[in-house]
């Protein structure tokens, strides 16, 4: 049986770690490659990282700090923010990432996915979505400030048949609350996908982690500032898990 993965998030602004409740005010959480190190002592199993403001901003990742962090760890490393070529996503890999994450791009022109797919393997390209609940489950974009009129469910499953390797699934409504993963909409993606399927927004507790596993069957549970903060120690995490029947790697 495989493993279920837990990747603390670095959400990185002008190159310090940040983190806000629903996308928006956001408070310094500390540096990222120290953050990295840490991680990597504590148990988790990748990390991943995120240029917020590089869409919005109109500005690439900062691949002097991607270097650095890539430096300091032996984990799988996922890096997005404003990738939008093969250009990027090349220059991504050459400075130590080992896989992408496309969001806004990807809305924007689909066959972006089928393109890099192609270009890199899809192993190495996750596309992330943020969405919110409206009628139904609906994307956003541009770090979460821009409302489209795609609805979540029909997304997926485009991103799965043009090659997308894995989806990175942010609920907004839960982003930082600490009440609970999106159990919903997460299970219906694990239902209806091949791929796997990463949690992520709204973790608070070790049982949080454990029904995201057990009742929606995600493949990964990713969580910022709880891990930022020691709220949650990922050994403790990794200890519940296994008793509550989560196959983790200790």
């Amino acid at each position: 049986m495989l493993t279920k993965r837990i990747i603390p998030c670095l959400d990185i602004k002008n190159g310090q770690t940040v983190k806000g409740v629903n996308f928006v005010n956001l408070i310094h959480a500390g540096d990222p490659v120290e953050l990295a190190q840490a991680y990597v002592l504590q148990g988790a199993d990748e990390l991943v990282f995120l240029d917020i403001t590089a869409t919005v901003e109109n500005r690439k990742t900062l691949i002097e700090l991607v270097e650095r962090v890539a430096a300091a760890i032996n984990i799988p490393f996922t890096v997005g923010g404003g990738i939008s070529t093969i250009q990027d996503v090349d220059a991504l890999l050459n400075a130590g990432a080992d896989k992408v994450s496309i969001n806004s791009s990807a809305v924007k022109d689909p066959s972006l996915i089928n393109n890099l797919s192609d270009r890199f393997g899809s192993q190495c390209i996750v596309v992330a979505i943020d969405t919110r609940k409206e009628d139904d489950w609906k994307v956003y974009t541009h770090g979460g400030r821009n409302a489209t009129a795609m609805y979540t469910k029909q997304w997926v499953k485009e991103i799965e048949e043009r090659g997308g390797g894995e989806i990175l699934l942010t609920s907004m409504d839960h982003d930082g609350t600490k009440n609970g993963f999106a159990l919903d909409i997460t299970k219906w993606c694990t239902d209806n996908l091949s791929i796997p399927v990463i949690a992520s927004g709204g973790a608070g507790n070790n049982a949080h982690f454990a029904d995201v596993f057990n009742f929606a069957n995600a493949d990964a549970a990713l969580a910022a500032s709880v891990f930022h903060f020691g709220e949650i120690k990922i050994p403790d995490l990794k200890m519940y898990l296994k008793d509550h029947n989560v196959p983790v790697r200790l």
